[in-house]
């Protein structure tokens, strides 16, 4: 008897279930509870939720299937791994170092104030923007015997080869994640675009922030931010003022630690917002770079000598919105990606032709960054945490030179 209450009492359950499932499916009710936990998510910045409630779902594909295969395409990023050993991009478009797998970083240099550590970042970035958005240059440090040429000594190429598309993929190194292709890579019109500056330095012209201001190098000392990539964007920032007389603001905003931790998972969304502040308040400025240090092997140096200089090696960044998943990224849609296409190319060449051997490829992946608040927005990657704090403030002489060169209309094909 007992046994006999117990399947009716399952029968039951069973069939209340069915009616429930069965009315919830007609109602839609999934749908929309679906689509409530992907809006609370996309508000709590869950990357997983949010990716899929913000990705092209016309496909016929699960939540599960969307997030692995998509989301993290695991073969993908092995392969990635095993074609460039120096570097590793996470799922959600942050860079990380390729022998710590597991997302940690090394080189970092845990370097805030007191009061850093103990308010959130959105408040800090709000309080560093107001600080940030006035018209005023920063204050310059010392710039003496700065590197500069004006004689082309090293490469330069025929226009006719470097209309081809295939004589101009030399230049790039591009993750497997993503592809370079023919429609998204034009080099013959890309090459025709002038990147020269509209204005005179009346009005800001140029931005610097760091959406990762933590990065350090072999020798930064702890708790003193001049020896990170802050303090090399207060190089920067000066060469480019007192050499060169452009007007140029400095965000040294910290977007990547939070409450006393270093935390990357948000660092581009609160660089965006504030950025996005910064641009607003001053309209006139027609240049953006985010300014980090890459992440490589320890035992590799990206150094060379630059008029007897010990001088980091650099690397451009595009972020170009293409997975080979999905296409066009639409939720990560760049209106200026042409432009930040033409810029890395035309600076790259200016750094082939005064500065051989100084320069690496100029890397490809699949994700925006910063990059859409401009035409003439980059990423830049100066040296690495095996650099010297020395090393890398040298390579932003000539930085400063080849974007002078670039915004004042110079081409070398």
């Amino acid at each position: 008897m007992k046994n006999y209450s117990r399947i009716s009492f399952i029968a039951v359950g069973a069939a209340v279930i069915g009616v429930a499932c069965f009315i919830i499916t007609k109602l839609g009710v999934l749908s929309l509870l679906m689509e409530g936990i992907c809006e609370l998510a996309v508000d709590i910045k869950m990357p997983v939720f949010a990716y899929y409630s913000k990705a092209d779902t016309t496909e016929d594909k699960s939540i599960g299937e969307s997030i692995f295969d998509e989301l993290y395409p695991v073969e993908e990023y092995y392969s990635m791994a095993q074609a460039d050993n120096d570097r590793v991009i996470d799922a959600i478009g942050y860079h990380v170092n390729a022998d710590k797998y597991n997302g940690e970083t090394t080189g970092i240099v845990i370097n805030a104030t007191t009061e850093n550590t103990t308010t959130s970042a959105e408040t800090q970035t709000e309080k560093n923007s107001e600080e940030q958005t006035t018209s005023e240059p920063s204050q310059p440090n010392e710039v003496t015997d700065v590197i500069s040429r004006d004689v082309i000594t090293g490469n330069t190429y025929d226009r006719n080869n470097l209309n081809d598309y295939n004589y101009c993929r030399r230049f790039y190194t591009v993750t497997s994640v993503t592809s370079l292709t023919e429609s998204i890579f034009r080099p013959s019109e890309f090459l025709d675009k002038n990147l020269s500056i509209g204005h005179n330095a009346e009005t800001p012209q140029i931005l610097i922030f760091h959406t990762h201001s933590q990065e350090g190098f072999v020798n930064s000392v702890e708790g003193d931010d001049s020896t990170t990539i802050l303090g090399v964007g207060d190089y920067l920032t000066s060469v480019l003022q007192d050499k060169y007389g452009y007007n140029v603001i400095h965000d040294r905003s910290i977007y990547d630690y939070v409450n006393g931790k270093l935390d990357r998972s948000e660092a581009y969304t609160y660089a965006e917002n504030a950025i996005a502040k910064i641009l607003e308040a001053n309209p006139s400025i027609e240049v953006v770079i985010d300014l980090h240090r890459d992440g490589v092997g320890e035992d590799t140096h990206l150094v060379t000598d630059i008029d007897g200089k010990k001088t980091a090696k650099i690397m451009f960044f595009n972020g170009i919105s293409y997975s080979n998943v999905k296409g066009d990224i639409k939720y990560l849609y760049n209106p200026f990606r042409d432009d930040n296409l033409a810029m890395s190319l035309q600076m790259h060449l200016l750094g082939e032709a005064y500065y051989p051997g100084w320069l690496r490829n100029i890397y490809i992946n699949a994700y925006r960054y910063c990059l859409h608040e401009r035409g003439k927005s980059m990423l830049i990657e100066a040296g690495a945490q095996t650099n010297t704090v020395e090393e890398v403030k040298n390579a932003m002489e000539p930085l400063a030179d080849i974007l002078d060169k670039l915004l004042r209309g110079e081409k070398v094909y």
